[in-house]
């Protein structure tokens, strides 16, 4: 399925905005994410298995917390990240 990275994880990816990668569900995209750009689920995960708060994860347009969210092969999931500032 296609995945859209943010802008802040070019430091992982170099880069990379768009990748297409296997999985049943939110979580094994994310560990194959992490497999193909090592250490970028842990910045989106927390170590309680949960998508970190200043992450949105969005499965076809519609918000998605939970990693064990089932997705299909013609899903499309983006991660965005949340802008801070003042």
């Amino acid at each position: 399925m296609k995945v859209h990275l943010p802008s802040p994880l070019d430091g992982y990816t170099g880069g990379v905005r768009e990748v297409d990668l296997p999985g049943r569900n939110l979580g094994e995209v994310l560990a194959a994410l992490d497999a193909r750009f090592p250490g970028v689920r842990f910045r989106l995960v927390d170590e309680q298995d949960r998508i970190r708060p200043h992450i949105s994860v969005f499965v076809n347009a519609e918000g998605c917390g939970d990693l064990a969210a089932p997705l299909g092969r013609k899903d499309e999931v983006r991660i965005v990240a949340a802008l801070s500032g003042g």
